[in-house]
């Protein structure tokens, strides 16, 4: 039998009230941003956030909560930018969208940090057991954020970077799923030889948790080769963006299978439109109508990229969107 999970993918839009806050604790330069050793003031801002963001997803329902990121003025590239042995240097585009980051210039070995550990210990202590959620720049996407002054090869940077997520990963309280973001296997999709170890650096931060891996890629499908290698990978489940490409993420799984669970992008990250929870279910059976499955073990219902683009009203609403899908659908599940 099937059960379906609520999730997102984390990285929230910060409160309104703590937006302005934090405008005016921080400042708006590219010195303000968060680098690992904020004051008294704007820790207890993010703090309160936390809570706020914590408290949202548990009045709406989610099956799994998460931290938020609200400090990760970086978006993916935070767990890099806070590093001692990295420096933070120009403004970069984030993607082929308006956010920008700093460039995260690796200039001596990664050791650990623990700086997320750190903001999952404060949301552990605020959820229930079983429903924390842990969410990680997956290891190609952040070396492909990053720039390599250190290792001098490619492929030694890539592995680099997954054993000190690894290191990070193993430093987590207990967490029922690990969500690694992978956007650029499909906006910077790797070549030959790099897929494959795009996908052996994916397994290595699978291997620091006995939690359930979901590897999230987003902004369209992978390719083929992508694919077929991302299931080499000891994950439990892949996610597909169904808002921004169904057919191409259909044919991979039409035509190389997929894992036992799956992770569903069904709701628009990006997108203020707020879909009824019964238009997310509906999506999920047409899904299933399309596929060479009779059903899948575990369905997680998440947006289909960090929702830290929309206005904080609308990213309340998503939530419980998800949340309400996902019961509509074990509930006909219980009935059936």
């Amino acid at each position: 039998m099937t059960e379906y999970v609520s999730t997102t993918t984390g990285l929230y839009p910060l409160p309104d009230w703590a937006k302005d806050e934090l405008s005016s604790l921080k400042g708006h330069q590219k010195h303000d941003l968060i680098s690992g050793d904020e004051g008294e003031e704007i820790t207890t801002a993010y703090e309160e956030a936390r809570e706020e963001v914590i408290d949202v997803q548990q009045e709406a329902g989610l099956d799994r909560v998460v931290e938020g990121q609200l400090r990760w003025d970086d978006m993916l590239a935070h767990p890099l930018a806070v590093h001692d042995a990295v420096e933070t240097r120009g403004i970069v585009r984030y993607y082929d969208n308006n956010n920008f980051y700093r460039e995260p210039v690796v200039t001596d070995e990664l050791d650990f940090s623990g700086d997320v550990a750190s903001e999952l210990e404060a949301t552990a202590d605020l959820t229930a057991d079983g429903s924390l959620q842990a969410v990680l720049p997956g290891p190609y996407s952040l070396a492909e954020l990053a720039t390599d002054e250190h290792y001098g090869d490619d492929a030694d940077f890539l592995a680099a970077i997954a054993e000190f997520l690894a290191g990070e990963v193993e430093a987590f309280p207990a967490h029922e799923t690990l969500y690694l973001l992978e956007p650029s296997l499909v906006e910077d999709a790797p070549g030959d030889g790099e897929d494959e170890r795009a996908s052996e650096a994916i397994d290595r931060v699978a291997q620091a948790t006995d939690a359930d891996v979901v590897v999230q890629p987003y902004w369209g499908a992978l390719s083929e080769k992508v694919y077929a290698h991302l299931l080499d990978a000891d994950i439990d489940a892949v996610g597909f963006d169904f808002v921004a490409n169904q057919e191409d993420n259909l044919y991979n799984v039409q035509e190389y299978g997929t894992t036992d669970d799956v992770s569903l992008g069904l709701a628009d990250g990006q997108n203020t439109l707020v879909e009824e929870p019964e238009a997310i279910r509906d999506r999920v059976d047409w899904v299933y109508d399309q596929l060479p499955v009779s059903e899948f073990e575990t369905v997680y219902l998440t947006t289909n990229t960090e929702t830290f683009y929309l206005p904080y009203n609308k990213y309340e609403a998503k939530l419980e969107a998800l949340a309400d899908a996902a019961a509509l659908a074990d509930a006909e599940v219980t009935t059936t």
